[in-house]
């Protein structure tokens, strides 16, 4: 089917409270006829947003004199909301396109996105001919955009599009996420934005040298030309034992774009690749098996005798040999959510900070805005449980008892000497305290700019002051007892409008595969849709994992309202070259994950139409 022969919407204008990257000018979709413009909805906490903002980059590269990419900035955090978060936000993941800020999801909801990512296909006429929910849709999208340029041909209104760079930055470190201490008393920094790793002295200002050429990209060799791609997450590895064949003094890191992860000499800083290809793992991973590839590794850690890492791109938690490069599955089903339970039962959802205490781990689990505890063989209660945290869509300031406390997307954890936990609270822009003798959490300092790390050093918390772009110190209370200040509690949900459905109803997903593409079916149906809700009361019928994109579901009017959590994932292949069905081509994988709000009404409608892609 052409672009011509599929039903044509006109696209809503976009409104918002500014633009940025326009140089100030206000963009309109009637000022942009004659050119193609992709909406991409998103949210600076989502890792499947990110993996979105960078399948994009190669798309406005192959067509940039016709295509116009805009972002369309719709939080779900409160702090994403702030407009100088918004702003640092499209700086420090490199967007080079306009970006309209819409704290009230008025754009968001004119278009009906119901996902962070979503993108929305409008023709050079200003119709919305194609939506397309998650990530994986890079190589689909540049077919649809080579599919309009040949429909609209000299029409299409070609040269640079509205895309005006902002003045750049100078700041020693850019964005830090992360920071390990390193023998001999010196510290290493991951600097993300910057694209290189920073050794430090103990003043945490002095640089000492530098390791990558800070280009982004993916070279191993010397420190001088190695280059990395917004790295994070720093590990020490201890020295090996004779004959063992991994270099001594060496730091492993969570090369987070690369879908990889390095390992730096010490000696002399030259860098080589462990695990990862570069390329995003896009296949479902259970718990036990292995990969080649990875997606958004984060963080790492020592614990249990093994290298942990946290794959925030897969909502998982992985283990690593640093000799070999296997890496395998230790926790999590790849759905985002927040589910107690075994290795292969736990929901997490995009793991970014770890910290080992003797047989525990604990995990800052980003965008649940969580603390997970996690267990290897635990006496009581499950390998994966919860400290802090309620869910996806829960989060705030608030002190007082471990379950009803309240974070806001933390992304670093570290234990203090008494074996209580210090949570880097980002988007609170705070230190939090969780006392596990107590089961209470307090407020240690706040006033921070997006804290993403921490480090015990003597008597003295380092604290990775992201936005800032800056490393400081507190003082770490007296013997770790000090429970801190307590600050008035504050909670929040995310702000969407709830969909009215009733008590019986069927839920579609809209997936056509892109032109070249199919649904191969050889060996069995391709496609998986997982159904489950918050709470777990609100859906009596129809949970669970199984094949297909329908499903009749059955709610509870009793519950009156919740979350119904829906994740898919679809799989096309490309087609032979004579056109046929039969070909061992590349396929690709589909996938995305929504947590809809819903309110349960006699009257409500009884479909529930998402789109993963839908042209």
């Amino acid at each position: 089917m052409t672009s011509s022969e599929r039903m044509k919407v006109r696209a809503p204008e976009l409104r918002g409270r500014r633009w940025l990257n326009t140089g100030g000018t206000e963009l309109t979709l009637a000022g942009l006829r004659g050119r193609i413009v992709v909406l991409d909805f998103w949210t600076f906490c989502c890792v499947n947003c990110l993996h979105a903002l960078d399948e994009l980059r190669a798309v406005e590269e192959e067509f940039g004199d016709v295509l116009t990419i805009i972002g369309v900035h719709s939080p779900k955090f409160v702090h994403e909301a702030e407009p100088a978060a918004v702003e640092a936000a499209v700086e420090r993941y490199g967007v080079e396109h306009p970006v309209l800020d819409d704290p009230e999801l008025a754009t968001w909801d004119a278009y009906a996105a119901r996902a962070w990512p979503t993108l929305a296909v409008i023709d050079p006429d200003g119709f919305v001919v194609a939506r397309m929910a998650g990530e994986g849709h890079g190589p689909g999208l540049a077919a649809l955009v080579r599919e309009l340029v040949e429909q609209h041909g000299d029409r299409l209104r070609r040269g640079d599009g509205p895309y005006v760079p902002p003045p750049a930055a100078q700041t020693a470190l850019r964005f830090p996420g992360k920071v390990v201490a390193l023998p001999g008393g010196t510290y290493l920094v991951s600097d993300t934005a910057h694209h290189q790793l920073v050794e430090l002295a103990a003043d945490l200002e002095t640089e000492l040298r530098r390791i990558g050429d800070g280009t982004r990209g993916f070279t191993d060799g010397a420190a001088a030309t190695a280059r990395f791609s917004e790295p994070q997450g720093l590990l020490v590895l201890d020295a090996p034992a004779p004959g063992a064949s991994a270099p001594s003094s060496s730091v492993l890191v969570a090369d987070t774009v690369n879908h990889a992860i390095r390992r730096v000499d010490l000696a002399d800083g030259a860098a080589s690749t462990v695990a990862g290809t570069g390329s995003q793992l896009r296949d479902r991973v259970a718990p036990g098996a292995g990969a080649t590839e990875l997606s958004s590794p984060w963080d790492l850690a020592w614990w249990d005798g093994r290298v942990v890492v946290a794959m925030a791109g897969s909502h998982q938690l992985w283990t690593l040999d640093p000799d070999t490069g296997t890496a395998t599955v230790l926790a999590g089903t790849t759905n985002e959510g927040l589910r107690d339970g075994s290795f292969a039962d736990a929901f997490l959802a995009q793991p970014s900070g770890l910290a080992a205490d003797g047989p525990v781990l604990w995990v800052a689990d980003s965008e649940i805005s969580a603390l997970r505890r996690v267990v290897a063989e635990p006496e009581a209660g499950p390998q994966v449980g919860t400290a802090v945290g309620q869910g996806l869509f829960d989060f705030g300031h608030r002190d007082g008892p471990a379950a009803e406390a309240l974070l806001q997307h933390p992304l670093g954890v570290a234990v203090l000497p008494d074996g209580s936990v210090a949570v880097a609270d980002t988007y609170n822009g705070a230190v939090r305290r969780y006392d596990p003798a107590s089961a209470t959490v307090s407020t240690l300092a706040d006033g921070l700019a997006e804290p993403s790390d921490l480090l015990v050093d003597g008597e003295t918390l380092i604290v990775v002051e992201s936005a800032a772009h800056r490393l400081v110190r507190l003082p770490i209370p007296a013997g770790s007892l000090t429970r801190g200040s307590q600050v008035g509690g504050t909670a929040h949900t995310v702000r969407r409008t709830p969909t009215e459905l009733g008590p019986e109803l069927t839920l579609r997903i809209g997936f056509t595969p892109p032109a070249g593409q199919h649904l191969d079916d050889r060996f069995g149906d391709p496609t998986s849709l997982t159904v489950a809700a918050d709470p777990p009361g609100l859906l009596l019928a129809g949970d669970g994992t199984a094949t297909g994109l329908t499903r009749t579901l059955r709610l509870d009017p009793s519950v009156g309202s919740g979350v119904l959590q829906v994740a898919v994932a679809a799989a096309a292949c490309d087609d032979a070259p004579d056109g046929t069905s039969e070909t061992f081509a590349a396929c690709h994988r589909y996938q995305q994950d929504w947590g809809i709000p819903v309110v349960v009404s006699a009257v409500g409608s009884p479909e529930l139409d998402l789109d993963l892609r839908s042209v």
